[in-house]
């Protein structure tokens, strides 16, 4: 039986794990931890994927390798391959201004989603290079090529060096700022607006493309970005809305068009496999979660039982999650809020409530967005380690509105990426079927109220100082 290969290079961590090409069963796997923060040097995402896999038993004995990565990140290399400076990420908020700045001087949103189907924010590459260009001109003048985290991982697998042999893929590509995933093509004119010239960038390739081989002859597929390669590793078709509460809360679904909203609320971004993925995100997911757990002492499965004691709605007590800033709504200085503190509410089991329907809440603002944008809704799936907490799976259909399908806890960028590098060797015209497991379906009566009390107060926060 053939086997293959499926990276997740994540924020927070490095997860590989090995199927069997043919029926997707799990033969091992292997996980190592990245640093914190927002600027990280890439060696670091080498060295967790090196452990990682030798956790996973090698990569020795696989016929192919694809990679699923943390989207947006900038990594800057020089002529000769070497990393210029530690990679900024996507939740690197430092490029607000130049996100303001870039979306003016093309002419406003609606020119940016008409060239790219999207509007720059600060998580987009492109403003992360005008932001280089502007603070940092030394390291500026020495980046001869730039890339994504997944695509410098690929590139480091295949062994080669040299910058020219940079590959990406549609899906990774269309998170830049300066790829089309209309037109299938770069824009070098947004690419100089950006950074005042035309730094080397990779090769985009097909959904089934070679990015080059291991030195044991697997072939290293093209890779994706994270959401993709999610939307890949679940099965989902269109009609399907995935919910993925991580580091960051991304909504979205698989469509056969390509989005472009000039509000800059939805992402017209490009999926894994041909089609497109438009796409809200935000930047506080599990984390309000972990939050939530540490100010109150106690663990997650705690949390979620304090949350079940008290009434939907949290008896008024209202949470705006903006806990690093924002990026939907584009409010990337902001902090978090609480309101409705009484006697009444002040008490664990409200704060816990309030945590779980705030974040809900904000994820549902997305769904509103990506309906508003014609995407049809025939189920939504709930996947990432948040919907691992009992109280977001029996709250969340309050919120959405609708019922959602939780696949069993899983690996889904690893998952999609190792179903890519199968489908990159099969000569098949779409990827393998692999069986995703048990689901469970979790209905509840829909709370308007809830998301009233909370679009009432979401505008009511105040910005941190600019440093």
């Amino acid at each position: 039986m053939p086997l293959v290969a499926g990276i997740d290079s994540s924020t927070q961590s490095c997860k590989v794990v090995i199927r069997d090409a043919d029926t997707g069963a799990l033969v091992r796997e292997g996980r190592a931890t990245h640093p914190e923060g927002t600027e990280v040097h890439p060696d670091a995402w080498w060295r967790a994927l090196s452990e990682a896999s030798r956790q996973a038993g090698g990569l020795d004995d696989v016929a192919a390798v694809a990679v699923g990565g943390q989207q947006h990140g900038m990594v800057c290399l020089d002529e000769q391959g070497e990393v210029v400076r530690p990679a900024l990420l996507w939740n690197d908020t430092r490029s607000a201004q130049a996100a303001s700045d870039l979306t003016t001087e093309l002419g406003g949103p609606k020119a940016w989603a008409d060239a790219v189907g999207s509007v720059p924010v600060a998580s987009f590459t492109i403003t992360k290079l005008r932001w280089l260009a502007e603070h940092e001109p030394a390291n500026a003048d020495r980046t001869a090529a730039v890339c994504l985290p997944h695509d410098w991982l690929t590139w480091r697998l295949g062994g080669t060096g040299a910058i020219a042999d940079l590959r990406t893929d549609r899906g990774d590509a269309s998170g830049t700022g300066y790829w089309s995933p209309a037109t299938g093509v770069y824009r070098p004119d947004l690419l100089s607006l950006a950074f005042g010239r035309e730094p080397q960038v990779p090769t985009v390739l097909a959904p089934t493309g070679h990015a080059g081989r291991l030195p044991s002859g697997a072939v290293l597929g093209p890779g994706t970005g994270d959401n993709a390669a999610a939307a890949l590793g679940v099965g989902a078709q269109p009609g399907d809305v995935v919910v993925s509460i991580g580091t960051s809360g991304t909504v979205f679904s698989v469509a056969d068009l390509p989005a472009a909203d000039p509000s800059g609320i939805v992402a017209g971004f490009a999926d894994a496999t041909g089609r497109f993925l438009p796409l809200v995100c935000t930047l506080n997911a599990a984390r309000v979660l972990d939050a939530a757990a540490a100010m109150l002492g106690v663990t997650h499965s705690q949390l979620a039982e304090l949350a079940g004691q008290v009434p939907s709605g949290a008896d008024g007590l209202v949470m705006v999650p903006y806990l690093e800033g924002e990026r939907t709504p584009n409010r990337p200085l902001s902090t978090g809020a609480v309101h409705g503190l009484t006697l009444k509410t002040s008490t664990p089991a409200h704060f816990a409530r309030a945590a779980v329907e705030g974040m809900l809440c904000a994820l549902a603002d997305g769904l509103d967005a990506l309906i508003a944008e014609g995407a049809a809704v025939n189920r939504v799936i709930l996947i990432g380690g948040g919907a691992r907490s009992e109280a977001v799976r029996r709250i969340a259909p309050e919120v959405f509105g609708c019922g959602v399908v939780v696949p069993e806890p899983g690996e889904y960028v690893a998952d999609g990426a190792a179903r890519q590098a199968a489908w990159a060797i099969s000569d098949q015209p779409a990827p393998p079927a692999w069986a995703t497991g048990r689901s469970e379906s979790y209905g509840a009566r829909p709370v308007p109220a809830i998301r009233e009390q909370y679009a009432a107060v979401r505008e009511l926060v105040h910005d941190r100082p600019v440093a």
